[in-house]
């Protein structure tokens, strides 16, 4: 089913007998002039929401953008949702304005740092501007801002989070830099959360970043988790990550698992302390550590530069779809990632049922000592 064109006039005069006519610009635009009596929703909200400001799909229905192109597509997709009786506006405000009918200048403060910046999320409609203000009200904690932590960070101060608490108590060694690129040469000697704090806020000074330069101990856990919506695992030990699991449990908070070895990379979301019986936690996947000889560190056992950029971006990818709400994040599923084969392969997790940590009716144990968990393993 095509999509019809009508011109400017002919537009005008449905609109004199009542027909509603929806401007799909962005807010920015609408400041430049709107047509009299439009109402004002950006595609990307117009196609996430239609029903909210088009009740009746089979009620007329005429969209205009800046020169034609928007509102045709954004035409097309409402016709696949069911709308039946819907144009578009051939040529847009560009020649409404030409023509000389009525326009409106509004008197509204646009952000246009926002407006810019988050042009290319602005169009997506399972984003646009009420998605990337939800992002801008976020509030995220990494753990590390090392190999993980650095492409994960980068990348959602880049997407517009909008508070990054990183927590990490090591400084920048010259071996970092082959993979931890929040860090420069000229950065060495300097405490990791530091060198990410400049490097972040040159990047996008809307984010803010709250450098904690800490180890994650059971004596801070629950301050570094106080009001955060998502937490990332980029810590580089199993004490960390048992800890994490069991704060993120007891506090329902999701946690955005990864980690890498040589040339392997696995990523998962563990939610089970929202979701009790449902999704599995960590421990539901590793009851308990590996001895250390299984699981050499990256000091001993070596790792690929461009391996924890892959993890840490798929990381920053489950961080954006649990905060915004979409798609379907990595819940009850463990990502494996083999670089020398460029192989990806999923693996299926349940939660256990008589999981020491998330198990339906568990009551909270409290914090145990980690290291001496692991250690003694």
């Amino acid at each position: 089913m095509s999509t019809r064109e009508i011109s400017p006039r002919e537009a005008h005069q449905r609109q004199a007998r009542g027909v509603a006519l929806i401007d799909v610009r962005e807010e920015h635009e609408w400041a430049l002039g709107m047509v009299e009596g439009a109402l004002g929703v950006t595609k990307a909200e117009l196609e996430a929401h239609p029903a909210i400001h088009a009740r009746d799909p089979d009620a007329e229905l005429v969209l205009i953008c800046q020169a034609g192109g928007r509102s045709m597509l954004a035409a097309e997709r409402l016709q696949r949702s069911g709308y039946t009786n819907v144009v578009s506006v051939r040529g847009g405000t560009s020649r409404w304005i030409a023509e000389g009918l009525p326009i409106t200048k509004l008197e509204v403060e646009i952000d246009h740092d926002f407006h810019e910046r988050y042009s290319r999320h602005l169009r997506l409609p399972e984003v646009g501007v009420v998605g990337q203000r939800r992002l801008e009200a976020s509030r995220i904690l990494l753990i590390g801002a090392g190999g993980l932590g650095s492409p994960a960070a980068f990348y959602l101060a880049a997407a517009g989070v909008g508070t990054m608490r990183i927590a990490d108590d090591d400084i920048v060694d010259r071996s970092n830099l082959q993979r931890q690129i929040l860090h420069t040469d000229a950065d060495i000697g300097m405490p990791k959360v530091e060198s990410a704090a400049t490097t972040l806020s040159a990047l996008n000074p809307r984010t803010t970043i709250e450098a904690v330069a800490e180890r994650v101990t059971s004596e801070n856990i629950e301050r570094l988790l106080d009001d955060v919506d998502v937490v990332i695992d980029g810590a580089d030990n199993f004490a960390a990550r048992y800890l994490l699991n069991d704060a993120c449990v007891h506090l329902a908070k999701p946690l955005v698992y990864g980690a890498v070895h040589r040339f392997e990379g696995q990523v998962s979301v563990f939610d089970a302390g929202r979701n009790r019986g449902v999704a599995p936690c960590y421990r539901c996947l590793f009851p308990e550590p590996p001895p250390p000889e299984a699981a050499p560190n990256c000091a001993e056992a070596g790792v690929l530069g461009v391996l924890p950029g892959v993890i840490g971006l798929l990381q920053a990818t489950e961080t954006i779809k649990l905060l915004l709400g979409i798609g379907q994040p990595l819940n009850g599923r463990l990502l494996h990632f083999d670089a020398l084969a460029m192989r990806f392969r999923e693996t299926r997790l349940s939660p256990d049922p008589d999981c020491a940590v998330c198990a339906p009716g568990k009551p909270f144990q409290g914090y145990i000592d980690y290291a001496a968990f692991c250690a003694g393993r």
